[in-house]
């Protein structure tokens, strides 16, 4: 894969997110997040990161056990004790279970198999195409940063595979029109992450968070049911609130925030590419195969020659009228490290028509395959229905991403044999494994993070802090808006510690949702406080793997990116998120709008 050099000239452009240059030794950008930068990345490597909070976790949990700490589940009436792990037991344990850890870790394989369809998708051309064709049409850059948000807020009913799918199409969205890719892919993350419990779409989510409810109500009204509806109004609108916000957020300060604190010269724009030279993504009848088995690109030659002179023509005649040259016309139009300028880029996203017609049949292939799985999904007694002839519950919903997989491979065929990237059925694995391949170094950090998330819970460290802060809460005697408040603000500061939303709400719901059903505030309501406050917050919290993920990524596209750069380029996004939503829900209580069909917010 072409990897670019950037220069050794430092150039300001006059456009897009790449016009200033990033601070130097002699002017260091100033202010709470450079230094936050600074410092976190002045910490090790994420592997060793990881090992040593695996670490900090077994001595904290042997100062726990010392200490007595221990807390009652409000749910089963259980008492909850801090574990030693300094004992026999546990350290076998680490030993016996370290393999077990990494192979059952969520993420692990979540990615893997999302990641062999996607492959096909990717290296066949289609996600490619499909993006470029939907870019071209967006030539405000405020629009597109609105449509990638939007994108990753309802990119929740993927589940966690959003992450690995809109992460680098974000990237290679804004890197198309010129723009930064770190800033894309972080639009993407932000969207996906901190915006995850909102969708324009009923989702899984929904119903695992409506049962959690419903369970807690009960204890205090046993013929209570949340419904998996409960929130879909406030969600719904939610959805487009959030993606304003991240788009007022990108466009008024991280643009120029990496302005100052990203190197542009050491961006590897090509990483961020739609498609990548050699990687068999051509549609070309001249395609040849290497000694390797891959397909090599040698295609397009007509097309790209005539996309050529026209683009010299016109760089000749803009030339002859401001009397500069091409070269200087990309230094001032291009950011530092980028090859291209962007009348080039713009011209990349140009379909040529064997494209735009393989396109429509990958686009036929996609309408069919949903067809089918809506079909498998709604009509009664289908076999994929779930317990009960259940829709939310099929497991075409609950475990989302092998219909995702199947989905990007099935289309990618279909695109790949009509333009003819796919020429023998070798090629199809052939793509999965150069998909996996991306996935090496991802692998190597989520074995550190398995094991240190497998300390923590067999430490209970996490659980008796949740129910310490939720027993804490319920002791205090504050007016509904404040009680809202820090409602949302203990969610958020213990998702830092306990990433998972389900785990959380578990905990919490049985005190929570009694407590303020006792004061008249419904299960709904809480549910929804919890909502805003639990995924503004994932994008900042180490605990999350998908905050490994998202830094892999990001070194993917800028290799000295660490720790600190991004959690300098997630904070700004999660206050102005969970400040911004706990605004949209103040107004909205006020209003007595309802949350969903038949759910008074009062």
């Amino acid at each position: 894969m072409a990897q670019s050099t950037g220069t050794t000239e430092k150039r300001r452009g006059d456009g897009g997110d790449g016009g200033g240059s990033a601070g130097t030794a002699t002017d260091k950008p100033k202010g709470f997040l450079a230094g936050l930068e600074r410092a976190g990345n002045a910490l090790p490597n994420p592997f060793w990161l990881f090992v040593i909070l695996a670490g900090v976790v077994i001595v904290s949990s042997w100062l726990g056990s010392k200490a007595g700490m221990s807390a009652k589940d409000p749910a089963s009436g259980e008492v909850i004790e801090v574990q030693n792990l300094l004992t026999s037991e546990y350290l076998q344990k680490m030993v016996t279970d370290a393999v077990d850890n990494f192979v059952t870790f969520a993420p692990v394989g979540l990615i893997l198999v999302c990641m062999l369809g996607v492959a096909i998708a990717e290296y066949s051309g289609f996600i490619g195409a499909a993006i470029r064709a939907a870019v071209s049409k967006v030539r405000s850059p405020m629009w597109l940063t609105y449509v990638v948000a939007l994108a990753g807020v309802t990119g929740s009913v993927a589940s966690d595979a959003v992450y690995v799918i809109l992460i680098p199409l974000g990237a290679a969205a804004f890197r198309a029109v010129g723009r930064n890719p770190i800033v894309g892919a972080m639009v993407a993350f932000a969207a996906s992450s901190a915006g995850f419990n909102s969708s324009l779409v009923l989702n899984i989510t929904d119903v695992l968070l409506a049962g959690i409810s419903t369970s807690a109500a009960q204890f205090v009204d046993p013929e209570y049911v949340v419904s998996p509806l409960a929130n879909y109004f406030f969600s719904m609108a939610s959805a487009l609130v959030l993606s304003a916000i991240i788009t007022a957020v990108t466009e008024l300060f991280i643009v120029k925030h990496t302005k100052k604190t990203i190197d542009e010269s050491k961006i590897n724009y090509e990483a961020a590419a739609f498609t990548k030279p050699g990687n068999g993504g051509s549609d070309s009848d001249d395609d040849v195969r290497t000694d390797t088995g891959a397909t090599t690109s040698v295609g397009r030659v007509g097309d790209r020659a005539g996309r050529d002179e026209k683009r010299a023509a016109k760089k000749a005649e803009a030339d002859a009228h401001t009397g500069s040259s091409s070269s200087e016309s990309r230094a001032d139009d291009t950011p530092n490290g980028e090859t291209r300028s962007k009348e080039e880029l713009r011209d990349e996203l140009e379909l040529d028509p064997r494209e735009a017609k393989a396109l429509k049949v990958g686009g036929f292939a996609a309408l069919a395959t949903v067809a089918a799985w809506a079909a498998l999904l709604f009509i009664p007694g289908s076999p994929l229905r779930g317990e009960g002839d259940g829709i939310l519950n099929s497991p075409l919903l609950t475990d989302i991403v092998v219909p995702i997989a199947l989905l990007f491979a099935i289309v990618g065929i279909a695109y790949g044999l009509s333009i003819g990237s796919i020429r023998d059925s070798s090629d199809i694995p052939d793509f999965m494994e150069k998909g996996l391949s991306t996935l090496t170094a991802m692998m190597v950090l989520f074995f550190a993070v398995a094991q240190f998330t497998s300390y923590f819970s067999w430490s209970n460290l996490g659980q008796w802090t949740a129910i310490k802060g939720s027993e804490l809460l319920t002791k205090a005697d504050l007016p509904p808006l404040v009680l809202f408040a820090a409602l949302v603000l203990m969610v958020a500061a213990l998702n830092l510690l306990i990433t998972s939303g389900s785990a959380q709400w578990a905990l919490m719901a049985p005190v929570v949702v009694p407590m303020l059903m006792y004061v008249g505030i419904t299960p709904e309501v809480s549910q929804m406080l919890f909502r805003i406050g639990d995924s503004p917050s994932n994008i900042i919290t180490p605990m999350s793997p998908y905050f490994a993920l998202a830094l892999t990524f990001l070194q993917k596209y800028y290799k000295p990116a660490g720790v600190g750069t991004l959690m300098s380029l997630a904070i700004p996004y999660s206050v102005a998120m969970l400040v911004g939503w706990f605004l949209f829900f103040t107004l909205w209580y006020l209003l007595g709008i309802p949350l969903g069909p038949g759910v008074p917010v009062r």
